[in-house]
């Protein structure tokens, strides 16, 4: 990175405009009439305002990394970086359940029709949570500020359970995916990983758990 480009060491940011660049980082855009920490982060050229979308600059991304990533060697690291690696072959599956959700495996778009076959992809996703709820637990009381996480996935089977499928996968709500999206995010902001150690290490997870 150009040093034009990095983030000044010296950057500071108040309390309500800081949460406000963790969250949008954390959740890669917002939808809406921008806040007024919103107008402010890109005032701060740490936001792109774009229309109703609001989306970190890599400025902004770099400065949320830095105020997210846990000391490096500590012992909250190691507690958080052992929940990650067994949170990724539970993402694994999620994600094979929220395509079963918006295609059959012959390729046909899930219309919802099929009562039955809804019925089994949700025992599906019913395993996934009782896989990563334990794993949430402990998360939250390593990192308090993901508390948050197992309620609101909670909440979003909560509302796929009374009948509106979209709070499985859509990514306009806080569905399921969405917010298990923002979790995934937070740990790799936390932990310092890149994607592409993240996908790397979640398929090298996956294989030694079938070998095992």
């Amino acid at each position: 990175m150009a040093a034009a480009d990095a983030v000044p060491s010296t950057i500071t940011l108040g309390e309500g405009i800081e949460a406000a660049l963790v969250d949008l980082v954390v959740r890669g855009m917002s939808r809406g009439d921008p806040s007024p920490e919103v107008r402010a982060l890109a005032e701060s050229g740490l936001a792109l305002l774009k229309g109703p979308l609001a989306m970190p600059t890599p400025r902004g991304t770099q400065l949320a990394g830095d105020v997210l990533r846990l000391p490096p060697g500590s012992d909250v690291e190691r507690q958080v970086r052992s929940l990650y690696e067994a949170f990724l072959p539970v993402n694994h599956r999620l994600r094979d359940v929220c395509t079963g959700w918006q295609c059959h495996p012959d390729g046909r778009p899930n219309d919802h029709s099929d009562d039955a076959y809804d019925a089994g992809v949700r025992d599906e996703l019913d395993d996934v949570h009782d896989a990563v709820s334990p794993i949430l637990r402990r998360l939250a009381t390593a990192l308090p500020r993901c508390a948050g996480y197992l309620p609101r996935l909670e909440d979003a089977l909560d509302r796929l359970d009374d009948g509106d499928h979209s709070w499985l996968a859509s990514p306009v709500i806080d569905s399921y995916h969405t917010v298990w999206m923002h979790l995934h995010q937070e740990l790799l902001l936390a932990l310092g990983v890149s994607r592409s150690e993240d996908a790397d290490l979640e398929q090298r997870l996956v294989v030694a758990r079938a070998a095992g």
